[in-house]
């Protein structure tokens, strides 16, 4: 469960430097140019962790791919009309909680320790997504849009979680291939540029190195434990996204965020000592 983790650390990470990004530059343009950065990363990686090239690699990473881009657009579509307090964590804990079933409907069945570890995870999530400086309530439209864009990112989980092990990176080039010509079709539909704000390119093409490297970390953690508890200890991303913020832009971290916090750290030691 290290690398599971790892991958929800860096995830976190790479969320936070997204963030940075989006404040300088236009949503479409972060999330094109950083997945560009991302892919490039990947093909550099290619030669280090050599897989077999097959149909299936690719089309599950294409699969894969078309979900995460799918549930991003949704997700910022979700923050446009609603309000972060309620988008946040309707998303997070569906895109959790989809691969958590979908393992347990497919026969996994973790230790009784490592389950109490996924509810105190799923309930860490819900608490570190709180977000008190705005509104208590949301509209059910914006509620639904959160809904479909968690089950794009638990969809991401479960799709990637099917390639074959014997791929290396091969799902992850399909994935963003499929992703990057998604969200760069729909900023040309739109009539979004793409060009980055003044200083900002640095910080987005390291937020999408960042979310490569953890979903090169992921696709391993999935390759040695079960779904159920992989993408649930990856869910616990907001965390170190928290904490980041708190460090290095000085916010203040509420009660029941720090709370949360106190919740993953528990879950992560179920998990691991089951």
């Amino acid at each position: 469960m290290i690398l599971a983790t790892a991958c929800a650390i860096v995830y976190g990470t790479a969320d936070f430097f997204g963030g940075l990004a989006t404040r300088r530059s236009r949503v479409f343009s972060v999330v094109a140019l950083s997945q560009l950065a991302g892919l490039a990363l990947i093909l550099a990686l290619l030669p280090l962790l050599p897989g077999r090239l097959t149909d299936q690699a690719l089309l599950w990473g294409v699969a894969s791919g078309i979900a995460g881009a799918a549930g991003l657009v949704l997700f910022y579509r979700a923050l446009a009309t609603g309000v972060m307090s309620v988008v946040a964590p309707t998303t997070a804990v569906t895109s959790a909680a989809l691969p958590v079933m979908y393992g347990l409907a497919t026969g996994e069945r973790p230790q009784p320790m490592a389950l109490a570890g996924v509810v105190l995870a799923l309930g860490s999530v819900l608490l570190v997504s709180q977000d008190r400086s705005g509104k208590r309530s949301g509209s059910i439209g914006s509620v639904l849009i959160a809904l479909a864009a968690g089950a794009g990112f638990g969809g991401f989980f479960i799709l990637l979680a099917l390639a074959p092990d014997d791929g290396g990176l091969w799902p992850l080039v399909g994935a963003r291939l499929s992703s990057v010509t998604l969200v760069v079709l729909l900023a040309v539909a739109a009539r979004r540029t793409l060009k980055p704000g003044g200083g900002s390119l640095h910080i987005i093409v390291a937020a999408g190195v960042l979310d490569m490297v953890a979903n090169v970390l992921y696709l391993l953690a999935k390759q040695e434990g079960l779904l159920s508890l992989v993408a649930v200890l990856v869910s616990l991303y907001p965390a170190s996204t928290l904490l980041l913020a708190r460090q290095v832009l000085g916010e203040r971290l509420h009660a029941i965020q720090v709370a949360g916090v106190a919740c993953a750290l528990g879950a992560v030691a179920l998990i691991a000592v089951a």
